[in-house]
């Protein structure tokens, strides 16, 4: 093709050639991104990672504030919620732990301060833990509505020094109870005859 036989287009059939074009590709409507399907997915997202730290294991160290008894007992440990009572050491308080969380602090003999507790010193109830129990008791029964497979049990592990007073220990226990923690477990080195 020589210079001369090449035809330049005018404005006109440009646009003309545009207008063509859009017709043929329809009307453009706005669509808007939904975003209940992927809060969805972000909610049964929450509640599985929920579920994997709930299944993990409760970390055990032994210190001057928690010497844990010997026991002949052959059971596997449980999925549970970890309760840890320490008894006090020289310049660390003792203290009652949920699931990794300091909850109540014991004082000098192991026992908790009346004012902690429901009816003052005669009382059962530690108020903080009844508390904390709570909050963990509605939490596990919503990841029971969301997920029949994961029924609330009210299983707890305890894991207590050997030294706790009995009267705290049962005070404890008292308070599961009370918060429907009933399936109680206690955490012992394995040691034979």
């Amino acid at each position: 093709m020589s210079e001369a036989e090449e035809k330049h287009a005018t404005m006109a059939q440009v646009k003309r050639i545009i207008r063509k074009k859009l017709r043929l590709q329809g009307d453009h409507t706005h669509t808007e991104l939904n975003i209940y399907p992927l809060m969805d997915v972000m909610t049964i997202l929450l509640v599985f990672m929920i579920m994997q730290f709930a299944q993990e294991a409760a970390a055990v160290v032994q210190g001057p504030t928690l010497q844990i008894p010997w026991s002949t007992a052959d059971t596997e440990p449980q999925d549970a919620l970890p309760i840890q009572i320490s008894f006090p050491a020289a310049e660390q308080p003792g203290t009652i732990v949920v699931d990794g969380r300091p909850t109540v602090e014991l004082r000098r003999n192991g026992t908790v301060d009346p004012s902690q507790k429901q009816g003052g010193g005669t009382g059962f109830l530690i108020t903080p833990l009844h508390n904390v129990m709570t909050q963990h008791r509605d939490r596990l029964k919503l990841i029971e509505q969301m997920n029949p497979n994961r029924p609330f049990n009210g299983t707890v592990q305890i894991i207590c020094d050997k030294r706790i007073p009995f009267r705290t220990l049962s005070e404890v226990i008292y308070t599961l109870g009370q918060a429907e923690f009933s399936n109680i477990h206690f955490v012992v080195l394995q040691g034979g005859d």
